[in-house]
């Protein structure tokens, strides 16, 4: 693919913008353009994305020219398929020198069932991957919603709830295709440009577009699953068995402490709508009953409702119970080192039944098993897989998120509500942060520490990308 050879000093921005769009298989959208607001919008309708351009690609061609030609022209590029956490892109600005490169139609799955391998394209959401790899009785380290995109996911690790037993998407990942910031294709895996390889998994968006990504796949016909509700009232007694609970459960468990406010919506079922709950969200991979008896200590807590059976891995993507689209929100999370009792009452103290908070939800999710580094690294050993990438695992037991509704008249009490759970569990912080829940600004020293990864993925970005073309939500240079 030859360079569209813009004449920088002869042609307006506006101009170099119409050269571009002629050889786009896709599309190319400016400010002012009647769709302008719709091609911009990310998934979190409370992020105002204000980019120079918007490319809606329709081709791995498409990828290719808009990074060269955004090169040319001393622009960045920042590729978003669906912008689950776009804040810290967007945020000062920060894309008002990018051109925003939409990949969401470019969603084709490939299963090879014999080899238990899923390939998709960069714009691929979980669901999609779901439908396809369930006829075969294949699963996937699935997000815990079906619109959330593959990429994004994996490239920050991908913490599944079938993860415990298996560690982060990420360490599946056998192959990746990227466009780097020369315009140039690659593929790189284990044997090929493996420093790349390296930093793709686990180490954010910034080393190139991708455009294909291959990853493993697991023969898992049924999981025992589902969710336990509690009044909110019990949030104390309930958070604190569970925590307990976590720390004596096989790998083969990964579960969720939540604290859930329903608002009051025609869409939700009637015992759901307008209702406060405290809930345990749990996924067994074991037999039916083995999982009872692996439950029965919550279960002895009798539930208000209890939804958990055997089912089909393709049933996860509701277990979570998240928007069924596009929703304007402000969220984020923490990595805690462990979550001892002192940890659930503060925790209680910010969310539970006595607390002033605008948060519609706020959970834990029970990490360790697999996704301890080690653990990881002896899978992949043991599996015949590559070596984990930047990130293996989590030193962190534990990972906190939470998010309210931001619309104008809840913005404020959304903010200083996060603010005050983030403040009491704050002690029990770890090194660490996971990447993908992060959605603030944050120095990669959050994510990678000083043990010499965030040096090697900064030496990386310096050598295959010195100007910065490519642009994440969470540049290993800040």
């Amino acid at each position: 693919m030859n360079s569209l050879a813009f004449d920088t000093a002869a042609l307006s921005l506006r101009e170099a913008f119409a050269m571009l769009d002629e050889r786009l298989d896709g599309r190319l959208h400016l400010p002012g353009d009647a769709d302008w607001d719709a091609v911009r919008a990310a998934w979190n309708l409370a992020v105002d994305q204000r980019p120079a351009a918007v490319v809606v690609a329709a081709s791995v061609a498409d990828i290719a020219r808009t990074v060269r030609a955004a090169r040319e022209l001393g622009l960045a590029v920042a590729p978003q398929a669906t912008g689950h956490n776009a804040a810290p892109l967007a945020d000062a600005s920060g894309l008002a020198d990018a051109i925003l490169l939409r990949t969401h139609e470019l969603r084709a799955v490939e299963v090879r069932p014999n080899q238990r391998i899923a390939r998709v394209e960069p714009g691929a959401l979980w669901g999609d991957v779901v439908a396809a790899t369930a006829p075969h009785g294949l699963a996937a380290l699935a997000g815990s919603s079906h619109d959330v995109g593959v990429i994004g996911y994996t490239l920050g690790g991908g913490v599944s709830f079938l993860g415990r037993a298996h560690g982060l998407a990420a360490n599946h990942v056998v192959a990746v295709e990227l466009v780097t910031a020369d315009g140039a294709f690659r593929r790189v895996d284990a044997e090929h440009d493996p420093e790349l390889f390296w930093a793709v998994r686990g180490g954010g968006g910034d080393f190139g577009v991708v455009t294909a990504l291959e990853f493993g796949l697991f023969a898992i016909e049924q999981v025992v699953a589902g969710t336990l509700f509690f009044p909110i009232e019990r949030t104390g007694e309930v958070l604190e068995t569970w925590a307990e609970w976590t720390r004596s459960v096989p790998d083969t468990v990964t579960s969720v402490g939540r604290v859930l406010r329903f608002p009051p919506m025609p869409e939700l079922p009637p015992f759901l709508s307008g209702r406060s709950f405290v809930v345990v969200e749990a996924v067994v991979q074991e037999s039916p009953e083995r999982a009872d008896a692996l439950l029965a200590p919550l279960r002895e807590l009798q539930p208000e409702i209890d939804t958990v059976h055997p089912q089909a891995p393709a049933e996860l993507l509701q277990l979570h119970m998240d928007p069924p689209g596009p929703t304007p929100g402000h969220g984020d999370g923490m990595m805690l080192k462990d979550l001892p009792a002192e940890a659930v009452r503060a925790f209680v103290a910010a969310v539970g039944p006595d607390a002033e908070t605008a948060l519609l939800s706020a959970e834990i999710r029970h990490l360790g098993g697999a996704f301890e580094p080690s653990a990881a690294v002896e899978l992949a050993a043991e599996a015949g897989l590559p070596a984990p990438g930047a990130i293996a695992g989590f030193e962190g037991r534990y990972l906190v998120y939470a998010v309210g509704i931001a619309v104008p008249e809840t913005v404020d009490a959304v903010v200083a509500s996060l603010g005050r759970l983030l403040a009491r569990i704050e002690p029990w912080r770890a090194a660490a942060e996971y990447l993908n829940f992060v959605e603030r600004p944050a120095t990669g020293e959050r994510f990678f520490g000083d043990d010499g990864r965030l040096a090697r993925l900064r030496a990386l970005k310096a050598a295959i990308d010195p100007t910065g073309v490519i642009r994440s939500n969470h540049p290993v240079r800040r």
